[in-house]
């Protein structure tokens, strides 16, 4: 069975600005009512993939697409047959979510969750 795209995350040296600029680009809701302010987007558009945007953590901005599995470590390996890295081990987030994230031979990160 395939993986479907189930999220894309903007990451950006500065998030405020970045919320800002796709709520009046796009007319998205962005709600950062969450401990890490992390902007959830609802488009209100009735169809597509949900998407966040936060802080970047090493001071680079990226997106990251994040994959729907039911065995990331499974996908992490077949990843590093394929000339992949492992960036982040399986680790549970939430009691229902648990994420991973590789990079492919290009060094571009991809997200894997399981419950999200």
């Amino acid at each position: 069975m395939a993986n479907a795209i189930i999220h894309v995350e903007i990451n950006a040296k500065d998030s405020k600005k970045e919320q800002q600029f796709y709520q009046e680009l796009f007319g998205w809701h962005i709600d950062t009512n969450n401990p890490m302010d992390y902007g959830m987007i609802d488009t209100h558009a009735g169809a597509g993939i949900g998407g966040g945007i936060g802080q970047a953590r090493d001071g680079r901005s990226f997106v990251t697409f994040y994959v729907d599995t039911d065995d990331p470590q499974k996908i992490l390996d077949r990843a590093e047959r394929l000339g992949g890295k492992t960036i982040m081990k399986p680790t549970q987030v939430r009691p229902d979510l648990t994420l991973a994230m590789l990079a492919d031979p290009e060094g571009n990160v991809i997200g894997l969750s399981k419950g999200m």
